[in-house]
């Protein structure tokens, strides 16, 4: 380790198990970046806080404020400088709490403050004209205090006598000083107004004018943190008043989820593209409730609302009247309500089952904090807004954003470091996400962006970075943004470590460590050091080769053309996708590109995906059909397959020789031989996932786990069977000198080799090779594949299946070709692929195509989206600047769309002329 002189610390960012990557559903993009630590910092210095009950402005009334105020007067203004004689009891406004119906029970609390404050205001009267008052005049009249005032009138406080004059029921008022408004007087003021302060909290100026100096004009000031206008007082805002994840500012009703369980609106309408009409609105289609559509009719038509178009084509105040409900109309919510009272009936409780599941919090309408928190604004925005912008709209929200000289100095390098962290985020192509977007539903290629801006933005010096292909999700036309980060903190003193295949990344590193030549066993081999040119140089490194071009993924000769068979979908609406039409050539290798969030694997997977399952009677979940207007063209298919990198097993005993069913012919084949017939063995004693030939004490997991209570548990190798998972009689079977044990440790590529004359064994392994796992076990865990490892096993299964099919074409033609019309999707499937990968990669979809398939793939890689006979591209940006379809047709044409970011990078990856620069960005907020 004599190298690690200098490096402080060492940070390795995954692409697995990320922090920005986080399962909790309450982490979000703005709390993995810090920026929500930096904005509830800023809010909580800077936010102007308004009444929940008038609107108006709560604050502390400052000495320079009140200044200010006064000398807006006239010069010459004569007043009076007051404060009054028994100090307010400051009641802080109760925090907000959580209603079942806000509705219902809103009236109540008004009703109790009222009874309340009166017996109070009887009781305090009492008591102050028997002991608090008398206590207080006399300890005023000590001080100095000889003026009361009350309505207009000074009375000379000398004796007890002089104060039979007063009215102790209206409120008494010590005068400190009068005088007049003039600069000289600035002084007077200050001290009468610090007095009015310390004495009883607030000050009053009565400004008296010439024609009636018995109704003066009254200014009051307090000291509290009060409203201005209906002087109700409330707690100052700190930072733990905008934080979601504490009870303190959390929303009391959803506890800082954002949603609750309640009436669903996406079941209470499911089809969003119906009118009104047309019964957009599922209760009221039902003949009990079928006069409420009539009443809503009624009154829509009332309110000018058209009741002849689409649901979602009526505008957010109009979809509102319809829930909430106007006057003698109940709206939705209304008629929910009603039933609700009714749910002592059974049918009516079951009734109710029907539209019930997560919804948007009612209180916090999803913004997951509560009221107060809320009513906090800086350039008349809460904070729960500001974390609703993109990150291109909250640069511009705070680039634009103009602090006091005061605030400045209070919040000016929050605001820095919070402008800083959302720049980085930009940087890095992840202008399209809203920084309230859940970490959840990210994929490990932004949570890996996002722990790579983060990390850029503590500035650390002398650190050591390892990145695992921090390319993953990006389009080309990002990853020159992401090599700029990574400059940025190489120049910054760091050392950066990459795994990469992305080419653009690896010329532009410094130094290149080229490992090889194959994989696994046949790997491990340091092949090429130094620069980009000298490993381009060597001979030895297939990386070089595919870099200096000697090496090449070709162009395809000849593309297959659509033929009469494709796929449409209409009127596709989620997230940014705002009626888009998809039609889909079966047959083909169709690829949908497009700048990261442009809305690929929303249409794909949350569209297009579920819509397939619903309508081949597959489906999970709830039903799509509120996403989409139609989908046509399903009779050419039997099958959707979706290909993704979720693990093929969650144990240990989950393997790529089981998932392909390879394994099933290799227990036969151990079972058929001569000793194993002879001591009764049969397929399932070669199984270590039942009782008979497994180990009775591991129970063929081949480790023993020892609880450790209050430390992780230990697993050891099972002293029984050493970690063989089978009982000595059945190794004891073998076959060409080898066990059971001995095989499932093979490679695929020496299982092929092993199992030659075996075609059923050899023809499922055979495809495991060729999608490039030629070097991962047969009994290697599943637990410990990658993502793109685990993809790829998957489409070997499905390439195994299309090549039986595809055998027995010749005896049954016709119903092989019925048996594999199946649409299989993937979504990235080059991830983890170094180029000569990716080479086999395409081999396997030409032949799951051969067999009768279709390939709808999401990918960034140009290899394969010039290799593929149809693109779908979408854009032009992410997020709300896209969600559009740019082009379509052959990669030929779409490098020849002026519009399409992917058409200006494939270009020269076909060998054509890029005739004009690539698009401009076009910036959304």
């Amino acid at each position: 380790m004599n190298g690690s002189v200098g490096v402080r610390r060492t940070i390795v960012e995954d692409k697995f198990g990320l922090p920005g990557a986080s399962r909790n559903p309450r982490s979000t993009v703005a709390t993995a970046t810090e920026i929500y630590d930096y904005l509830r910092l800023l809010y909580a210095r800077c936010g102007t806080v308004t009444c929940l009950h008038c609107g108006g402005i709560v604050k502390h009334d400052t000495v320079d404020e009140i200044i200010t105020t006064l000398f807006a007067l006239p010069e010459g203004t004569r007043t009076y400088v007051l404060f009054p004689i028994v100090r307010a009891e400051v009641k802080l406004e109760p925090m907000q709490i959580a209603t079942p119906d806000a509705e219902a029970e809103a009236p109540k609390p008004k009703k109790i403050a009222v009874k309340k404050s009166t017996k109070l205001s009887k009781s305090v009267e009492t008591l102050t004209l028997t002991d608090t008052l008398k206590d207080r005049l006399t300890e005023l009249r000590r001080r100095g205090y000889n003026r009361l005032y009350q309505a207009g009138k000074i009375v000379e406080f000398s004796t007890p006598e002089s104060l039979l004059e007063l009215d102790f029921t209206q409120p008494i008022f010590a005068l400190i000083d009068r005088l007049s408004i003039s600069p000289d007087s600035r002084a007077r003021i200050v001290d009468a107004i610090e007095t009015g302060y310390r004495e009883s909290g607030e000050v009053q100026f009565h400004v008296l004018t010439s024609q009636d100096n018995e109704n003066p004009t009254k200014l009051r000031f307090s000291a509290a943190f009060e409203c201005t206008t209906c002087h109700r007082a409330y707690r100052e805002p700190e930072p733990r008043l905008f934080s979601f994840n504490n009870p303190y500012g959390a929303c009391p009703r959803c506890q800082g989820f954002g949603n609750t369980i309640d009436f669903d609106p996406n079941l209470i309408i499911p089809d969003k593209s119906k009118t009104l009409d047309e019964g957009a609105i599922a209760p009221w289609t039902t003949t009990k409730y079928r006069p409420h559509h009539g009443e809503m009719k009624r009154a829509a038509k009332a309110a000018g609302i058209p009741t002849d178009i689409p649901w979602y084509d009526l505008t957010p105040a109009q979809q509102a009247f319809i829930e909430d409900g106007n006057g003698t109309f109940p709206g939705i919510r209304g008629f929910f309500a009603a039933l609700e009272r009714k749910k002592y009936k059974l049918h009516v409780r079951v009734f109710l089952s029907k539209y019930r599941g997560y919804a948007l919090c009612p209180d916090c309408r999803g913004q997951r904090l509560r009221a107060e928190a809320r009513a906090v604004l800086i350039n008349n925005q809460n904070i729960c807004e500001t974390s609703a912008l993109t990150i291109t709209g909250a640069q511009e929200f705070f680039d634009n954003l103009q602090l006091s000289p005061a605030q400045l100095e209070l919040a000016g390098k929050i605001l820095e470091e919070v402008r800083q962290r959302v720049h980085f985020l930009h940087q890095v192509g992840l202008d399209y996400l809203t920084l309230d977007r859940l970490s959840s539903t990210l994929s490990g290629g932004e949570a890996q962006r996002i722990q790579l801006a983060t990390s850029l933005g503590s500035r650390l010096v002398g650190a050591l970075y390892v990145l695992d292909e921090p390319s993953i999700g990006l389009h080309t036309r990002d990853t020159a943004k992401l090599i700029g980060i990574m400059k940025d903190l190489r120049d910054l003193g760091n050392t950066i470590l990459v795994v990469e295949h992305d080419p653009d990344v690896i010329r532009a590193a410094d130094h290149l460590l080229d490992l090889g030549p194959g994989a696994g066993e046949l790997g491990g081999q340091l092949l090429a050091s130094g620069t980009v040119g000298e490993v381009t140089a060597n001979p030895n490194s297939i990386t070089g080769r595919y870099l200096s071009g000697r090496a090449t993924i070709p162009v395809p000769k000849h593309r297959r053309e659509p033929g009469r068979e494709h796929l449409k979908l209409t009127g596709a609406r989620i997230h940014n996708l705002r009626g888009v039409d998809l039609d889909i050539p079966l047959g083909l290798l169709c690829c949908v590109t497009g700048v990261s969030g442009s809305g690929k694997s929303t249409i794909v997977h949350q569209v297009l995906y579920r819509a397939l399952m619903q309508a081949l009677g597959q489906t999970e979940g709830a039903d799509p059909a509120h996403l989409y207007r139609e989908l046509s063209g399903t009779q050419h298919l039997n099958d959707v397959i979706l290909v993704d990198q979720s693990p093929i097993g969650r144990t240990p005993r989950s393997n790529p020789v089981t998932y392909i069913k390879a394994f099933d012919d290799i227990r036969s084949l151990f079972a058929a031989q001569p000793d194993a017939k002879r001591r009764g063995f049969g397929p399932g004693h070669f199984s270590f996932n039942v009782p008979g030939g497994r180990c009775d004490v591991c129970e063929g997991d081949g480790t023993v786990t020892v609880e450790m209570q209050f430390l992780a548990d230990i697993e050891l190798p099972c002293e029984e069977c050493n970690g063989t998972r089978y009982k000595s009689s059945i190794l004891d079977i073998r076959y060409k000198g080898k066990n059971i044990h001995d095989v499932l440790n093979m490679t695929v590529k020496e299982a092929l080799v092993y199992f030659a004359g075996h075609p059923k064994i050899v023809d499922k392994l055979y495809v495991l090779d060729e999608v490039g796992l030629g070097y991962v076990r047969l009994g290697q865990s599943a637990t410990t594949l990658s993502g793109g490892e685990a993809q790829r096993v998957k489409l070997a299964s499905h390439l195994a299946t299309a090549r039986s099919i595809t055998n027995r074409s010749t005896t049954n033609e016709a119903a092989a070709k019925a048996r594999s019309r199946t649409l299989y999707i993937l979504d990235e499937p080059t991830t983890g692929l170094h180029f000569d990968d990716v080479a086999k990669l395409l081999a396997a979809f030409r032949k799951l195509i051969e067999g009768g398939g279709s390939l709808l793939v999401i990918e960034h890689n140009l290899d394969v989206i010039k290799s593929a006979d149809w693109v779908i591209d979408m854009g032009p940006e992410g997020g709300s600047g896209g969600g559009q379809i740019v082009a379509t047709g052959t990669p030929e044409e779409i490098a020849a769309n002026p519009r399409s970011h992917t058409g200006h990078w494939l270009a020269p990856v076909l060998n054509l002329p890029t005739a004009k620069p690539e698009p401009e960005l076009q910036v959304t907020a």
